[in-house]
């Protein structure tokens, strides 16, 4: 039996989480602000395990466990985070600080239980690994966001937010066009490096006899042209990160040199004898499978190694197609935002984005939006402004036809009757995950 603390100022949602607990054989204490939790915390109260709300009125779930990271007696306790709306921000911020694991509302019997058991082995197992500094950064309103609330994608969020609270290597793989260089870019501004360079290098976009001059520097007189000393991108990103694109298309010998970086965090210029030490954190990219690289011997198996210390893997936009209509609206009003004609979604277009197999995958979907915002007929942009989405239509999973063939409120609302009110038989009909219909019906306060 655990000792569970429930802090939510949600009445209704503390009290059935307090009885699903309390059915499964556990001990439960609740608080429905933050300063009575940490009241509790402060005590003696035996406390095993807290699950935290993360929107309430007087101290958020961040300001909470922020708080509860400095009382060195609850330091390592597990905090569960939960949320009605799951963002890239608020769950890149709490696995930073961390937490156990980042939930979006409601959460299910079997999955609390599950959960409970995970925590429970790593309670068994070894301490949690240091917490960040509780004077570091927190993300803000101009960071980059890999945008989107599908499962898969939140997974891929979850370990970029335990991997801002580290300084280790990190290998972002993912095909082309998934948002390998954005999701380093949030994963350096919420880290402790933020203030400092983000340098981003296409390993594949510099030819191999420069790669060497670019990325380590060269001293004066080093070879014809070599007029002046330069000191080289990796010594640019110095205290801040260094991101590696495409590190699967660095030729053997650059291989080589890079290790010798990793391990001996210095470098040497081209033409120079001298060490230069670096302090810089490695986040290196590839579309390319480094296993088989490695086996084909075309990759160093030590340098595949080091780099992947945290390996996060990026999915592709067709398995995650809850996602599509989102980004789809999201670029049509960022080129809005630069000075382009309001947009909007058609059910038609939507159909259309939806069956499409978007084989470049977000970046190819920005593009598109961009392209229709620009020359689309009218403000609602229709099946017939897309008719250059030609590529095989996707074949994962049901086309949500339903959702596309009224507005989206009356789908819903639509799908809500027929189904006398079960939420995850009309998510079904829908073809949209239980927890995006959760979403949606927040956004449009229905239900």
């Amino acid at each position: 039996m655990a000792h569970i603390l429930i802090v939510d100022d949600d009445d209704a949602f503390r009290e059935s989480l307090a009885e699903t607990l309390g059915d499964l054989g556990h001990a439960i204490a609740q608080a429905s602000n933050g300063h009575d939790a940490l009241a509790l915390l402060a005590g003696g109260t035996r406390i095993d395990c807290m699950f935290l709300d993360f929107r309430m009125p007087d101290l958020s779930g961040i300001e909470v466990l922020e708080r509860l990271r400095a009382m060195p007696a609850r330091k390592a306790l597990p905090v569960v985070v939960l949320t009605a709306f799951a963002t890239s921000d608020n769950t890149i911020h709490a696995m930073r600080l961390g937490a156990f694991e980042h939930l979006t509302k409601p959460v299910g019997r079997d999955a609390i239980a599950s959960l409970l058991a995970r925590i429970e082995a790593s309670n068994r197992g070894a301490s949690r690994p240091p917490l960040p500094a509780s004077n570091e950064a927190s993300v803000d309103a101009d960071t980059p966001r890999l945008l989107g609330n599908s499962e898969a994608l939140r997974d891929a969020q979850k370990q970029i937010g335990r991997a801002a609270a580290t300084d280790s290597t990190v290998l972002i793989t993912g095909e082309t066009g998934t948002g390998k260089e954005v999701a380093a870019r949030v994963l350096h501004d919420a880290s402790r490096r933020r203030h400092a360079p983000f340098v981003a290098i296409n390993c594949a976009a510099i030819p191999a006899e420069l790669l060497e001059s670019e990325l380590f520097g060269h001293a004066k007189g080093a070879f014809t042209g070599a007029v002046a000393q330069r000191p080289g991108r990796i010594v640019d990103a110095n205290g801040g990160t260094l991101f590696l694109d495409e590190i699967g298309d660095l030729p053997l010998p650059m291989q080589a040199k890079l290790l010798r970086v990793i391990q001996e965090r210095a470098l040497t210029p081209v033409g120079s004898n001298a060490d230069v030490p670096i302090d810089v954190r490695l986040v290196a990219a590839t579309h390319r499978d480094l296993a088989a690289e490695v086996v084909a011997r075309t990759f160093r198996e030590d340098l595949f190694y080091r780099l992947n210390v945290i390996p996060i893997h990026l999915p592709p936009l067709r398995d995650r197609p809850d996602d599509i209509l989102t980004l789809a609206m999201h670029f049509l009003a960022a080129a809005a935002h630069i000075g382009g004609p309001a947009r909007n979604l058609s059910s038609d277009a939507g159909r259309r984005l939806l069956a499409y197999a978007w084989p470049g995958n977000v970046r190819e979907l920005k593009n598109a939006m961009e392209r229709v915002a620009a020359l689309a007929r009218g403000p609602l942009v229709t099946a017939d402004d897309l008719v250059f989405l030609t590529a095989p239509r996707a074949s994962t999973g049901e086309i949500p036809t339903a959702l596309l063939d009224l507005p989206l409120p009356q789908a819903i609302e639509r799908a809500l009757q027929q189904t006398v009110g079960n939420r995850a038989e009309a998510a079904r009909r829908l073809g949209i995950s239980r927890q995006s219909l959760y979403t949606k019906m927040a956004a449009y306060k229905l239900g």
